[in-house]
């Protein structure tokens, strides 16, 4: 870390976009974004996550202040989380402890795409490895609870509600959310309510064309108790209408999905038991000229259909053995997956680029979690078989021979393919008159997703890297299989903490793009002749290489008086590849946000920064470009108004500085204010408010 760095970082001394709740700061291995807490008078280290949640429709962004996080803006509701330099399907990730699959071979609609601000509850990130019984995710895991009404604590019914609304500049936005319902000892209904919309999103050089959103979530929710016994049901429907992708060569059209999850839980002796059966289904439509200028000729009118469906069992145990918990379960995990691209111009013109796919986990835990006298210990195993297979390619008649050649190669070979994982997690901790030592362990696996195995056909589709290039799967794809070691102290003083951690993840069979072949530029393959038809002569393929991700977070805090505090994160992480020399692509640059706050009984106001240094280390394999740093300052501000009434509002970029987030992808929109080829620019000036009553 450089002076220059440290000098910036020094200069915009103010407040993080958001920072820890109290349970987060405690949290040995964990950290948690408290979104619906009320607040009210408090003398310590504890702020919500409020202040942040009006700055963006992604709540991809809110996740991505937390140490060693960030985030990969693929668009106004499509950005995935980036942990530790690991992210896509590596970070896990459940909703309402469900586990899902995303409907599409871009991921426009990775798993915070299901989660709008304005029904967030809490959002739970695991520090390092994930425990076993979270289900498999090479790096962290991301927990999102969405609101619900709990069960009350008397016996008769009592109604409560909770309505929150949002609108922001940037985007002439707005969003309402709605929970409502009634409950007891026994028995709890509930309904939930979302819409959101937003235009394209300004930056100080104009607009960023494409960018644009539209959605919806709606549902209902009941439960019942009774003895020892608890069922839960919860049904929700997501509708996302067109929005903007502009790295992508589509846009979202539809995203339409269901979601279905029964749970019971009953008590015996002193084991709990917990059954969970659960279903989703997305249906996806994008294309090339709904939301961006169309292509000068009807021939390149491109329009894709695609689907994913998901379906769950879990069958987990937690009982008392020695002086700790035992925990052991059984979950099954099956899912399909299909593309169709047609030009809505010529209905001989279509090709299954995603045929029919099938991908199916079975796995089983064991974990166990204790005090051993001179510390606590978590030690846990956890298998898993995967089976994999793919249908038959079909193209239509109006496609290059080429391409059905090539469909016809594919499926001539052997698509079926299995393999078993086996994770391992060791954690030790302990308190000591300095504070909570911690030290994991951890052997995780990965499963190459259904693009990365069975993509055929040369596109740019790359399950979200938007880096320009056109990219085919490999059926012969290994398991990634990381190491990864995290060692941490969270330190804590009568009027200060601090909570940093260091990790290095070793990764055996990273799943990356290469080179198709060995002759680069030499258009002397039936799939390069098709992927230079497609615009990129020298398409890259999906391959297990070597790779290794390091480096130190922490977040702090210091209490200055009994009202102003001042707080922050920092992150920094490198990736290497182990087998040439060469950067991972799309690793977060190192970031330092600082904070002053200042929080009276009911009130808070907080001028926030965040410098964030330029990446010069980036992956020439990707044809990855550097980028420059930045700074930029904001002005948050929270105002209790009674027990049922918060308001919270500010301005975002105060200064309107123009700035590129490294991670942000290259723009593809012609005839926008952002130059076709040239990465994404941060969001302007925005100014937002945010009102939520609670009852």
């Amino acid at each position: 870390m450089n002076t220059r760095f440290l000098r910036q970082g020094a200069l915009l001394s103010a407040s993080i976009l958001i920072s820890l709740p109290a349970a987060a700061a405690k949290a040995v291995f964990s950290d948690v974004i408290v979104v619906t807490a009320q607040r009210g008078q408090s003398n310590t280290n504890t702020t919500y996550g409020d202040e942040a949640m009006s700055l963006a429709a992604d709540t991809a962004v809110l996740v991505a202040q937390l140490p060693g996080a960030a985030v990969i803006n693929n668009g106004s509701l499509s950005g995935q989380v980036q942990y530790r330099g690991a992210y896509g399907l590596r970070v896990g990730a459940r909703l309402n402890g469900q586990t899902f699959r995303s409907g599409g071979p871009n991921l426009m609609d990775p798993p915070m795409h299901y989660a709008p601000a304005t029904l967030i509850d809490t959002i739970k990130v695991n520090r390092g490895a994930a425990p076993v019984s979270f289900g498999p995710s090479l790096v962290g895991g991301v927990e999102t609870r969405l609101k619900q009404v709990p069960f009350a604590e008397l016996d008769v019914l009592e109604a409560s509600y909770d309505v929150t609304a949002i609108g922001r500049s940037a985007d002439s936005s707005h969003g309402i959310g709605l929970v409502g319902g009634v409950s007891n000892q026994m028995i709890r209904a509930y309904g939930f309510y979302s819409d959101e919309r937003g235009s394209d999103r300004k930056f100080p050089g104009g607009y960023i064309d494409s960018t644009s959103y539209d959605r919806q979530v709606y549902g209902l929710g009941a439960g019942l108790k009774h003895g020892n016994n608890e069922w839960d049901l919860e049904l929700r429907r997501q509708e996302t209408g067109p929005t903007g992708n502009p790295p992508f060569a589509m846009d979202i059209d539809y995203v339409k999905t269901d979601f279905a999850r029964l749970r019971f839980e009953t008590k015996f002796a002193d084991t709990t038991m917990a059954l969970a059966f659960g279903y989703s289904d997305v249906s996806h439509g994008m294309n090339n000229f709904g939301q961006r200028p169309p292509p000068p000729m009807t021939m390149r009118y491109r329009y894709t259909t695609a689907s994913g469906t998901t379906h769950t069992v879990a069958l987990d145990f937690s009982t008392p053995l020695g002086t700790g918990e035992l925990e052991y379960g059984f979950d099954v995990e099956t899912g399909e997956h299909d593309a169709l691209i047609s030009n809505p111009n010529n209905t001989a013109f279509f090709v299954s680029s995603i045929p029919d796919i099938e991908q199916d986990r079975f796995g089983a835990y064991v974990n166990w979690k204790g005090d051993v006298g001179l510390g606590n210990i978590e030690l846990g195993a956890r298998v898993d078989r995967y089976e994999d297979t793919s249908g038959k390619a079909v193209t239509g008649p109006a496609l290059p021979a080429m391409v059905g050649m090539l469909a016809m190669t594919f499926n001539q070979s052997e698509r079926d393919w299995n393999d078993t994982a086996v994770d391992l997690m060791a954690r030790y901790w302990r308190q000591s008159e300095l504070g909570a030592w911690r030290f994991s362990i951890a052997r995780k696996n990965r499963a190459p997703m259904f693009l990365e195995r069975y993509g055929w056909l040369p596109i740019a589709a790359s399950a979200g890297l938007a880096d320009g290039n056109n990219y085919v799967g490999d059926v012969a794809l290994d398991l990634e299989t990381a190491w990864l070691i995290e060692a941490g102290i969270d330190l804590r003083g009568t009027r200060w903490w601090l909570r940093p951690s260091i990790f290095y993840h070793d990764v055996n069979n990273y799943i990356q793009g290469v080179p198709f072949d060995a002759t680069v530029g030499m258009i002397d393959d039936p799939v390069e002749m098709i992927s230079m038809m497609n615009g990129d002569p020298s398409p890259l393929q999906f391959s297990n290489v070597e790779a290794k991700m390091y480096g130190v977070d922490a977040d702090y805090g210091w209490q200055l008086a009994e009202n102003w505090r001042i707080e922050g994160v920092l992150s920094i992480v490198r990736g290497e590849r182990r087998d040439i020399d060469d950067d991972l692509y799309r690793i977060s640059p190192d970031r330092l946000t600082m904070a002053l706050v200042y929080e009276h009984t009911d009130w808070s106001v907080s001028l926030s920064g965040e410098a964030v240094r330029a990446q010069e280390k980036v992956s020439k394999t990707n044809n990855e470009r550097e980028s420059s740093g930045y700074g930029f300052l904001h002005l948050f501000t929270t105002w209790q108004v009674n027990d049922q009434l918060q308001l919270s509002g500010g301005v975002e970029n105060l200064l309107d500085r123009e700035y590129v987030q490294h991670l942000a992808g290259y723009n593809r929109v012609r005839l926008s204010d952002v130059v076709v080829g040239d990465r994404l620019p941060g969001t302007g000036r925005n100014l937002f408010l945010k009102i939520s009553i609670q009852r």
